[in-house]
């Protein structure tokens, strides 16, 4: 009786091992295959290891569906223990906790496991204090439980994707028909809506690929979108559906010449096209080779002829090792974008990039008022730039945006402290001037005892700032102001003393700073500069050309010998004769003094009884730097 229950048990254990290694292997295809909600209907049955809540966290995360994704997630996050889990986990669980606006335990995500240091609550603060807009936003598309993204403007109408073509077959990945390209009037009676909603042609919408983010020249006659081929591609034992950019002709009211273009590729997608306002170049998302990110912005530049460039990425002020997509290009050269890989809220957040000299700054999140926790993307502005269209799932599915922007009041400063730059020591007093790109004074201070300065500045502008302190050489930084919400600019200004720069240069036991050169002798009784002197003053000449702002006193003693009055006015001819042998060298006479001290300050103080030796080293010219 024991033996049967022994193999009635063996049976059931089997039998359990069984359906779950079947269970598994079909939620593990299902997932591979994009079919997220199926692969979570399974995964909930089964064992709770890190590897499978992992896993069913993603299929939630990959639809937005955060909260769920968070109750997922948080029961493999232990602070205390390395879960088995893959190499982005931290990522997406940091993401769906900006998404849950968890955002305190987002940022010890961030520190602690992707290295980047977040604070959000100063971030929002300082955000606050530099958008260039606020937003007041209206959803047009609330009416309708399809998703709704992605506007172009055709026109006097806009075209936008949509899942709400109910004969169109189910994707898989969210159980949505496939997106369709409409066309509608926007209608500005009491309230916005969309007027007259229609479908394009069979030739643009197809019935197994998604078509989305159209665009059009300004002549109405081009038409470029992005659409999946129909043929997925095997990455990593994963099947892809590769998005490509599509380019179509409008030839006698007919759409048509419907082809990928040259840039795009079987093995990695491009979508999401942007025009330029002239039209040039050609922007777009895509994770080919040799992307920073997940998703990078390129663009290519539209030769005259309708064929285009080599793809160039945008670089690391645009793009960062997450996903940066749905550019467009304002008509004064402002790029707009959405990106997970920035500091932000949650999900895709807006950001925006002025293009100066050729180069993008550093990116700026658009902030809270256009921002959320949820995907916000798709950024598009009309002709009078305060108007558009945004994108976002922040009510839960995606719907479409129109927006009123009202310009801000921003304050940008530079700041920071002025140090020595051997010993590192605060240097308070220190006068420091910003100037602007072309040598304008725009703003000055002398610091205090902390040596910090704080200056106000403006965004988008070219500056230098200087940091001047006597007997210290002027250190002169070079620095542009961005949108990136550098409204506190930090330099550290770190000035060189003469002393440490010279080895001729020294002080003495009185804090004074003197240029050591060789001594310059004069006949008896007379102030002409010698041979002898003009060569030790020539080394003085290339010293002041060196330090365009070096000040100095030049000083003549005299010995003991003759009488006070004939010393001092001997040692004063001295002097002036030494510091117009400078001026006559090119040297400002501003930058100059001469004083003469006679016999008043002998080094060795031996009086009427000085041997020859002593009266010639009391016999000399002194340099004391001043400034």
């Amino acid at each position: 009786m024991k033996a049967v229950k022994l193999i009635i048990l063996l049976i059931i254990t089997f039998s359990s091992s069984l359906s779950f290694a079947q269970s598994l292997r079909k939620a593990d295809a299902l997932y591979n295959n994009r079919a997220y909600l199926e692969a979570a209907e399974i995964y909930t049955k089964l064992p709770k290891t890190s590897a499978i809540l992992e896993k069913l966290g993603d299929c939630y995360y990959f639809n937005s569906e955060f909260e769920k994704a968070y109750e997922v997630y948080s029961k493999i996050y232990n602070p205390n223990i390395i879960p088995q889990v893959s190499k982005t986990f931290y990522f997406k669980y940091f993401d769906v906790l900006r998404g849950t606006k968890n955002y305190e335990l987002a940022d010890e995500v961030s520190t602690k496991y992707l290295r980047d240091t977040l604070n959000t609550e100063e971030f929002k603060s300082k955000l606050q204090k530099i958008v260039p807009y606020t937003y007041e936003l209206y959803n047009i598309t609330s009416e309708t439980s399809a998703s709704n993204f992605g506007v172009g403007i055709f026109g006097e109408k806009i075209v936008f994707a949509s899942s709400q073509n109910p004969d169109n077959p189910q994707y898989r990945w969210n159980k949505k028909p496939y997106l369709d390209l409409y066309e509608a009037q926007v209608s500005k009676k009491d309230t916005i809506s969309l007027d007259n909603i229609k479908p394009f042609t069979d030739i643009i919408n197809t019935k197994k690929q998604h078509e989305s983010s159209a665009i059009f020249t300004k002549d109405g006659k081009t038409m470029y979108f992005s659409r999946n081929r129909k043929k997925r591609v095997d990455v990593d034992s994963t099947k892809i559906a590769v998005v490509n950019i599509y380019k179509a002709e409008l030839i006698n009211n007919e759409w048509t010449n419907v082809e990928p273009v040259s840039f795009s590729s079987e093995l990695y997608s491009t979508m999401h096209p942007a025009l330029s306002y002239d039209e040039t170049k050609l922007y777009f998302s895509s994770d080919m080779p040799g992307s920073i990110g997940s998703f990078d912005i390129y663009y290519v530049d539209v030769l005259d002829d309708g064929t285009f460039g080599e793809p160039v990425n945008l670089g690391v002020a645009i793009n960062s090792i997450r996903r940066e997509q749905f550019p467009y290009m304002s008509k004064d050269s402002t790029l707009y974008f959405a990106s997970n890989g920035r500091h932000g809220f949650g999900g895709l957040d807006l950001y925006s990039s002025s293009l100066k000299d050729n180069t993008y700054l550093d990116a700026l999140n658009l902030g809270e008022s256009i921002n959320t926790s949820n995907d916000d993307f798709a950024f598009v502005v009309v002709d009078s730039l305060n108007t558009g269209y945004i994108s976002s799932n922040r009510e839960g599915g995606d719907n479409i945006y129109t927006f009123k922007r009202i310009p801000t009041n921003r304050t940008y400063y530079i700041e920071g402290f002025v140090t020595d730059k051997v010993t590192g020591e605060l240097l308070p007093n220190t006068t420091v001037t910003l100037f602007d790109k072309d040598g304008n004074i725009i703003g000055e201070m002398i610091v205090g005892e902390d040596a910090r300065y704080k200056l106000e500045t403006e965004p988008n502008r070219s500056y230098y700032i200087e940091g001047f302190q006597p007997k210290y050489i002027p250190e002169n930084v070079y620095f542009n102001t961005n949108d990136s919400g550098n409204i506190e600019f930090n330099i550290e200004l770190e000035i060189e003393s003469y002393k440490d720069a010279e080895e001729i240069v020294t002080d003495d036991d009185k804090g004074n700073t003197f240029i050591e050169l060789e001594n310059i002798y004069f006949d008896f009784a007379k102030w002409d500069i010698k041979p002898q002197a003009a060569k030790t003053l020539d080394v003085l000449v290339a010293l002041l050309e060196k330090y365009p702002r070096m000040e100095i006193q030049l000083g003549a003693h005299t010995d003991s010998r003759a009488g006070y009055d004939f010393n001092m006015d001997l040692s004063i001819k001295r002097a002036r004769a030494t510091l117009e042998y400078l001026v006559d060298n090119g040297i400002e006479r501003s930058r100059l003094t001469s004083k003469g001290y006679g016999e008043t300050q002998p080094l060795v103080p031996c009086g009427d009884n000085c041997t020859e030796t002593e009266f010639s080293i009391n016999r000399r010219c002194e340099f004391l730097i001043l400034k």
